[in-house]
């Protein structure tokens, strides 16, 4: 536990801290866990990486300012000075909120696959993954929409991610960081944010539409926006060039 939150960590040199959103409060396991470390190997050459989750039993209530109190009494408590943090998708959102409410913790920001507030497809995707779990339903496929556009694509993901819920029972803590990011709207904070920031963005997430993007990275004063063509909300980070640029941001002297 990293000041009481589960966290995996590898390689060496300075601590880069990374924010995901996964469905459970707890390290990812199996096919997830090799997905999550395959992602960040390219960085564990230049960095100590630390992916940190949410702990878990969350208040119901609990908002983004909430959560990104959490991980800053963590990050306060378990390294000395600011660090890097590499964001993706809902842990973006976490990590902008980090960043405007504790500047003093964070060094330079690299976001992908996230933005200052959600897209209508993506919080109309959350909301219903909210209520399927609120009535006891397999939640995941609710998601479906924000991987493709395609009606014949989205009933065969549906079935997937359905079968994807089998073995997890409870979902409260997913609800309640998926609720928090439905009343997360950061357009009003973002000059506030001092980091120096990156957004990686495919100009074909649906979660987070290219022209949230593009407000998130103008509202912060010297912010750098990447746009991938063609690249969906998963594409972009799973991209070949990701880690490259990531990482030559990262280490940018």
């Amino acid at each position: 536990m990293l000041n009481g939150l589960p966290y995996l960590s590898a390689g060496e040199g300075p601590p880069l801290v990374v924010l995901l959103f996964t469905p459970q409060a707890a390290n990812p396991t199996g096919l997830a866990r090799w997905s999550t470390m395959r992602m960040i190997r390219p960085f564990t050459t230049n960095f100590t990486v630390y992916v940190v989750n949410r702990p878990p039993g969350l208040p119901p209530a609990t908002t983004m300012t909430d959560l990104a109190a959490v991980y800053a009494q963590a990050i306060r408590t378990t390294f000395e000075g600011p660090v890097n943090i590499l964001a993706i998708s809902t842990g973006g959102s976490i990590a902008l909120q980090l960043a405007a409410d504790h500047p003093d913790l964070v060094g330079r920001l690299v976001l992908s696959g996230t933005a200052c507030t959600l897209g209508p497809v993506g919080r109309r995707a959350q909301r219903a993954y909210i209520d399927r779990a609120r009535q006891g339903r397999r939640p995941s496929p609710a998601l479906a929409e924000i991987v493709t556009e395609s009606k014949t694509g989205q009933k065969l993901l549906k079935v997937l991610l359905w079968l994807s819920d089998t073995g997890q029972k409870d979902h409260t803590d997913a609800v309640i960081v998926l609720n928090a990011e439905d009343g997360f709207d950061l357009r009003g904070r973002l000059p506030d944010i001092g980091a120096a920031t990156l957004l990686i963005q495919g100009d074909k997430d649906l979660v987070y539409p290219l022209e949230l993007a593009r407000q998130t990275v103008d509202g912060i004063p010297g912010a750098q926006l990447v746009v991938y063509p063609g690249r969906s909300h998963s594409g972009t980070f799973t991209d070949k060039r990701f880690a490259a640029d990531a990482l030559a941001f990262l280490t940018e002297a």
